[in-house]
């Protein structure tokens, strides 16, 4: 008997370990609020990854007919977001999943092979959850910020493009091509930091990822 209440806590002791880890705080707060919100009999789409996701604040009214979760956080990698597949994706058992990972990567010097070793395996708990889950890629963006750095995300766009091209149910959504003109990037799609999108900007994703809900 003691050698079972000793496993028992073991495994509730590393079972809660595992899920600890950086930005737990807003991954925890993202939960919070969905679980006042989420209807699961409703179609759901999920999108999620760093700070251009979550800076999407009227997303859903681009989608009135469906129910959508934004689990996007400030400062995520692709390895938080695969730390954090089943809180931010997985519960909602959604039929799309928006995924924008790797611009953070390449400023905190994340390897390309990397970056789409967390996505390929992101991918795959979303698969093993559910097969018939469609994801979509969004390509890494270009910004005034973070140009000097174009050709690691033209590296990365490419290495997404090759993922999208394993299943069917994988897409890739190109807004890098969008958000240039005459292969500069455009400045009137951005905030102050020349990071981060106004309206402009995300008038222009929509566009894009239209494509991809159609």
């Amino acid at each position: 008997m003691k050698y079972i209440i000793f496993c028992t806590f073991l495994f509730l002791f590393f079972g809660h370990a595992q899920q600890s880890g950086p930005f737990q705080d807003e991954v925890i707060s993202i939960q919070k609020k969905y679980d006042r919100l989420w209807d699961p009999s409703k179609t759901t789409f999920v999108f999620t990854g760093s700070s251009s996701i979550r800076m999407w604040t009227n997303i859903n009214d681009a989608f009135p007919e469906y129910q959508v979760i934004n689990s996007g956080f400030g400062g995520s990698k692709s390895s938080d977001l695969l730390l954090y597949t089943n809180e931010l994706i997985l519960k909602y058992k959604p039929k799309k999943v928006f995924i924008y990972e790797g611009d953070n990567d390449i400023v905190a010097k994340v390897q390309t092979k990397d970056i789409l070793k967390n996505t390929r395996a992101i991918i795959d708990r979303i698969k093993a959850n559910d097969p018939k889950t469609e994801i979509i890629l969004i390509s890494a963006k270009p910004s005034i910020a973070r140009w000097r750095q174009r050709n690691k995300y033209k590296k990365l766009n490419r290495g997404f493009e090759q993922l999208s091209k394993r299943d069917y149910t994988i897409r890739y959504a190109n807004v890098w091509d969008a958000m240039l003109n005459k292969n500069k990037v455009r400045r009137d799609i951005f905030l102050r930091d020349g990071l981060h999108m106004n309206s402009k900007g995300y008038d222009l994703w929509l566009s894009v990822i239209m494509e991809h809900v159609k």
